[in-house]
């Protein structure tokens, strides 16, 4: 069959992208049944406190006011689950409640649910309740909860060490560094970040006096059903639907259930009409989960020719007050790429994680893995500076050489393919990186600070499954494909048309992709991890070649001919070399079609991860004056393995990195520590970055196919997000060093923080 024009390697714009553009689509705000009622949640001011709720007879006979849920009124569902436990690591997961009964635990925490005729009768409602709260001694910060006599956040949780384990040889790491001719330690701070998707989180519920129906933002319908469901509801499956419309970005972050879900589903059951509730930003940034939050502290070992010997790390996550759904993993899947793309023969990484009085910390786009190449490629540049080498020659000398893959790194991962020299190297050149000392001398006489800095990278994603595809032929002669993720803005009805095309050559709008409807698709691992195409992509691709065979069969029946002599193009099946032929809406009419011929279904899932690597290189300029960064120049280059919509996959990885650079240089949750109040609770405190803080990316891959994904992809979802804010904060330190001798800042590098650094070096060095 002649290569498709609609399929792998195209690079087709998005189909969803036209009704998004003329307004027509449809989020969860969107929907409103008829006779909706509207929720609020109200939520703890206090960091930790006991309270006491009265008067609620006063307030449930207010005008408006439907129904008050409290810990009294839902003593039948079960808590939040924490799904996300360690193997081999003893974890105390606290109970989570849906609503707290006597004490709260951090500054957002809820306490009760009100639904009202409109949103300002639930308001009124909301701020109506008398609360009698009895403040208690909070903790914010890791560092500070795991000291001794720190006030607990649980008393059953002895030094609100919420639990401790580690990987790698800790005997070889010891030995190594006592062999070392030297050792290099540097302590960064990952701070806090808060998601800020498009669309905040909501939920509409609905019962019909049998089962449930949730309409809701989410990275998985089915994940939402079988924990808000059955775990919480303790129902089973076939009592609850849950229903994703179209999502405004996810970030993993709408992949966890939340508290509101159930509440909602068990006011609709009691008032039995629909109840919604759609959280405003402020909302949003007390009431979802987290990201990042680790202060680490990484020592490498080098030989006398700058070799890499051994890795130590000791890293502190925060998890808030909670333990949300997925939070043990997301630090402990960091640990596992400790060692980046490096040879490094021995490592061992120590993480304690802690409970404070926040909002609890989950994945975020990366999910330990950014914090782990942060880690790693902040302190080779600061080996590099100790040492007195290049940067670049630092890493050509310890990146590990492409005739060593495939490679088993100390912490256990097996890198199938790649060359990160090499991208490198190709990064360097696009960049003109030997020509930065002229671009650096110029800026110096405009009165700028130059600076410029790189990261190699590395992470393992692409193994979130399993997931089923199913394929059925329509009567129109299109397709339709039900699968189990969940697109929250990726594109995914475009690139898995693409993979039918490959197969049965139809154009993307005669494949009709079905998301998020757990009637309507039996199973769903949801979106996450970079795992879209790596393990749904490889599922459409498999039953689309089988779809593709019955079809044959029925053609070469229609036509009177070997079904080996069949080929398929442009929607219809033909004897090859002739002009018979019968098209796709005529075989799905055909006597023979029986419904099980027109429907091909395939279920993957892939154990080893894949690999994505590549190099980031950002060069800037500071104002000395005022602290002011800009992004001059940006170049990445990446290894995906193989890539099905080059223009999609440049918008992920620009996407990522312009949240990298948002984290690098901008973004800051902060907490009062006096007070445990959220600080930055709103875009006024919030920094986030602006189209005019993104340089115009140049970016290229250099695909080295990957050997353990029957595609040859590698996920490319996060890396954006993984290669950038090393790069970013590395340019920024080359720029300050080579000025004041600084050689160190954290992020994000506001700048505040940035001219208060190069005034402190500048009083340092007339003192």
């Amino acid at each position: 069959m002649a290569a498709m024009k609609f399929g792998f390697g195209k690079a087709l714009t998005r189909k969803e992208d036209d009704a998004l553009l003329r307004g027509a689509g449809r989020y969860v705000a969107d929907v409103a049944p008829e006779k909706t009622l509207h929720a609020v949640m109200l939520r703890s001011p206090h960091a930790h406190a006991n309270f006491t709720i009265t008067d609620l007879d006063r307030v449930r006979a207010m005008k408006g006011v439907r129904l008050v849920l409290t810990a009294a009124d839902i003593t039948h569902l079960g808590p939040l689950p924490t799904p996300g436990v360690l193997p081999d690591v003893a974890i105390k997961v606290p109970h989570y409640p849906i609503l707290a009964s006597d004490t709260v635990r951090h500054v957002g925490d809820a306490i009760a649910f009100v639904v009202g005729d409109t949103l300002n009768a639930a308001k009124d409602g909301a701020e109506a309740i008398t609360v009698d709260w009895q403040p208690l001694p909070h903790v914010i910060g890791a560092i500070a909860a795991l000291k001794a006599g720190a006030p607990q956040v649980w008393a059953d949780q002895p030094g609100n060490l919420a639990f401790e384990t580690s990987v790698g040889d800790e005997a070889a790491t010891k030995q190594a560094f006592a062999q070392a001719a030297r050792t290099v330690s540097l302590t960064i701070i990952n701070q806090r970040l808060v998601t800020n998707y498009m669309d905040t989180r909501g939920v509409i519920a609905e019962y019909d006096g049998d089962r449930y129906t949730l309409t809701l933002g989410s990275q998985g319908s089915h994940i939402i059903r079988d924990i808000i469901g059955g775990a919480v509801m303790k129902l089973p499956p076939e009592k609850m639907r849950v229903i994703t419309p179209d999502v405004g970005g996810g970030f993993g972050t709408k992949l966890f259930p939340y508290r509101e879900y159930a509440l909602a589903a068990v006011a609709a059951e009691k008032l039995r009409k629909p109840v919604k509730w759609v959280a405003d930003r402020s909302e949003h940034f007390l009431g979802d989960s987290h990201g990042r939050d680790n202060i680490s502290t990484a020592r490498l070992a080098l030989d006398d020719k700058g070799r890499f010997l051994a890795l130590d790390l000791d890293i502190v996550a925060d998890m808030g007050g909670y333990l949300s759904c997925y939070a043990p993993y997301i630090p402990w899947l960091g640990l596992g790429m400790a060692t980046g793309a490096y040879d490094i023969p021995a490592a061992h990484a120590r993480l304690r994680a802690a409970f404070t009085n926040t909002v609890p910390v989950d994945a975020y786009r990366g999910a330990g893995r950014p914090e782990a190449s942060y880690l790693i490629e902040r302190a080779v540049d600061a080996v590099a500076l100790e040492i007195g080498m290049a940067p670049d020659a630092l890493r050509r000398k310890n990146l590990i050489k492409p005739k060593a893959l495939p490679y088993k790194t100390p912490t256990g991962k097996v890198y199938d393919s790649g060359d990160f020299a090499g991208a490198m190297a190709r990064a360097q050149e696009m960049i003109d990186w030997a020509g930065f000392s002229k671009r650096a001398t110029a800026a110096k006489r405009a009165g700028k600070l130059r600076g410029i800095g790189m990261a190699t990278y590395i992470e393992a994603c692409g193994n979130n499954g399993p997931e089923t595809a199913t394929i059925n032929l329509d009567k129109d002669g299109g397709v339709t494909v039900l699968i189990g993720s969940q697109s929250t803005g990726q594109g995914h009805a475009t690139s898995y048309a693409q993979l039918v095309a490959d197969h049965l050559d139809l154009p993307p709008e005669l494949v009709r992709v079905v998301q998020g409807d757990t009637d309507r698709i039996a199973t769903g691992a949801g979106t996450g991890g970079s795992s879209s195409i790596p393990i749904g992509g490889v599922s459409v691709d498999r039953a689309s070649k089988t779809l593709a065979g019955q079809l044959k069969d029925i053609a070469a029946d229609a036509l009177e001919a070997s079904a080996s002599d069949m080929e398929i193009a442009n929607g219809t099946v033909r004897v090859a070399g002739t002009d018979r032929a019968i098209s796709f809406a005529d075989i799905a009419a055909h006597p023979k079609a029986t419904p099980d011929k027109l429907k091909a279904a395939n279920e993957f899932a892939n154990e080893p991860p894949t690999y994505p690597n590549g190099a980031h290189i950002a060069e800037l300029e500071i104002d000395p004056n005022t602290g002011a960064t800009e992004i001059i120049k940006y170049v990445i280059v990446d290894d995906f393995g193989a890539t099905l919509n080059p223009l999609m996959l440049a918008g992920q990885v620009h996407g990522g990195a312009v949240q990298g650079i948002g984290q690098a240089l901008m973004e800051d949750t902060v907490y009062d520590v006096q007070s445990g109040q959220l600080l930055s609770a709103s875009f006024m405190d919030y920094a986030m970055p602006h189209a005019s803080d993104a340089p115009d990316f140049v970016f290229e891959t250099r695909n080295m196919r990957c050997k353990t994904n029957p595609l040859g992809v590698k996920g490319a979802g996060e890396a954006g997000a993984i290669g950038s804010c090393p790069a970013v904060m590395n340019a920024v330190v080359d720029a300050l060093h080579r000025a004041h001798g600084i050689r160190h800042i954290d992020m994000p590098a506001t700048p505040q923080k940035i001219w208060q650094a190069i005034e402190k070096a500048r009083k340092s060095s007339a003192a």
